[in-house]
């Protein structure tokens, strides 16, 4: 049909294999450092906090991985997921161009993070974990790892940033309803949670912040283990499952894309989308540009220095090399709490380098005025991380306009706004404002990066 709106694949078309963008790539990424001998980290340095399996995974330069047949039942809940022609968007676009967008939001939980959360949680229960420990920014990490204990019948703690736990309480209570227990990070459960409050006990919290927690959890217990929901390399892995249906749906479409969006905060959504269109890209097949979408107000990549950084504010975790703005460095409170991480993933900061992919960056209230648009057009309100892709889609149309090109755009609709309404109620009411942070706060945050020996 020549006006087909949604694309739909079969169960039996879910990916066999998460792809790792690692083995295609025409330079390997810089290794992971233990800050205490500077020396590459080996399997037995993280042992502590990641199942065997995971560490195998984080490693890897096989091209293709198994997704384990219990994983992939469980995939079958939400998965594929749906690809979707913007008709109406484009008609209120009058663009030339053609939109699609796949759109993660059919999950359980409401996001594209159970992709990795129900892997995680399988490999660590055949690892014999009884209980993990992790971070969350928005709550939609939270809510896919607590869905994901309910599964596997692990019991699940999540550090919450404390600005987005009094923000977005229904995504608390859908923590909880999953069975997971819900702390405002910085807490006084842990000794860098303490330290932080001390110093400043009304701290809004940061990712950085609540993983510190999460780790010191983690590693107090034998029974604990830590789950990450975006950055690790094996975190992008598992996300690839997006962009390879993506190609088979495109594929029915009769369509290839131009350009490939996301936002990005970690770049775990990012990487699902896009990773398998680079690795196209790399291997001599269609070269398609790729654009990341990130926060004005937490720019790792237009604004950070690519540069071997801890993960966490309190330095307990391994040292990567990636686009940061500095660990110690706290964003501003604006809306979309997913996206409100100081670093990049190494392999995502790793392909900026190497200019496989472009950035740019915007506003929450030019990001709000997308996704009121696109929801009015579409019928699908999206996240607030989710409306940095749809400005950047949306820009990108506009310039096809100019241009008078009809252009493809894809774009990664990461998760669904439902949990985030009051952000949208505080954007209608005129109580959100463009965030900025201290110019001075930054530099503090970048002159601090440990020094590395070249």
């Amino acid at each position: 049909m020549s006006d087909t709106v949604k694309y739909i694949l079969d169960e039996t078309q879910i990916p066999k294999h998460w792809y790792n963008l690692v083995a295609d790539l025409p330079t390997p990424p810089p290794p992971v450092l233990h800050p205490g001998t500077m020396q590459p980290v080996g399997p037995a340095d993280l042992e502590p906090l990641f199942p065997m399996s995971l560490i195998l995974q984080e490693v890897s330069t096989e091209r293709e991985i198994e997704i384990p047949s219990p994983v992939r039942d469980i995939y079958r809940q939400w998965r594929p997921s749906p690809l979707y022609r913007a008709r109406r968007l484009e008609k209120a676009l009058d663009t030339p161009a053609k939109i699609y967008y796949k759109y993660e939001g059919v999950s359980p939980a409401g996001s594209h993070k159970p992709n990795t959360a129900i892997a995680q949680a399988f490999y660590n229960k055949e690892a014999g974990v009884k209980r993990i420990s992790t971070e969350t920014g928005a709550g939609q990490w939270g809510s896919s790892l607590a869905l994901s204990g309910a599964f596997f019948g692990l019991e699940i703690e999540v550090f919450m940033v404390r600005v987005s736990y009094n923000q977005k309480p229904y995504r608390r209570a859908l923590m909880e309803s999953y069975g997971a227990r819900c702390i405002a990070s910085p807490s006084n459960e842990t000794a860098s949670g303490r330290a932080i409050l001390e110093k400043r006990p009304d701290h809004p919290g940061s990712l950085g912040i609540a993983i510190s927690e999460a780790v010191e959890v983690a590693a107090q217990r034998d029974d604990t283990k830590y789950a990450l929901g975006s950055v690790l390399n094996h975190v992008l892995l598992h996300q690839t499952v997006i962009g390879q249906e993506a190609m088979l749906q495109m594929d029915m479409a009769g369509d290839a894309p131009d350009v490939v969006i996301a936002c990005t905060g970690g770049g775990s959504n990012f990487a699902g989308i896009s990773f398998p269109y680079i690795g196209q890209t790399l291997r001599g097949g269609r070269k398609t540009r790729i654009l990341a979408v990130e926060p004005a107000a937490c720019p790792s990549i237009t604004k950070g220095k690519y540069a071997y950084d801890f993960g966490d504010t309190a330095h307990l975790t391994p040292l990567t090399k990636m686009h940061t703005l500095g660990s110690t460095f706290t964003p501003p409170g604006f809306h979309a709490g997913g996206l409100r991480y100081h670093g990049m993933a190494p392999l995502v900061s790793h392909c900026a380098e190497l200019g496989l992919i472009e950035a740019r960056s915007y506003h929450q209230l030019a990001c709000f005025e997308a996704g009121v648009l696109f929801g009015r057009s579409e019928g699908i309100l999206p996240a607030p991380e989710a409306n940095h892709a749809v400005r950047g889609a949306i820009d990108e149309a506009l310039r096809c306009k100019a241009e008078g090109k009809a252009e493809t755009i894809l774009f990664n609709l990461s998760g669904h706004g439902h949990f985030d309404m009051q952000s949208y109620t505080d954007y209608f009411a005129g109580k959100l404002t463009d965030l900025q942070y201290e110019d001075n706060e930054l530099a503090m945050a970048l002159a601090g990066l440990p020094s590395v020996p070249e």
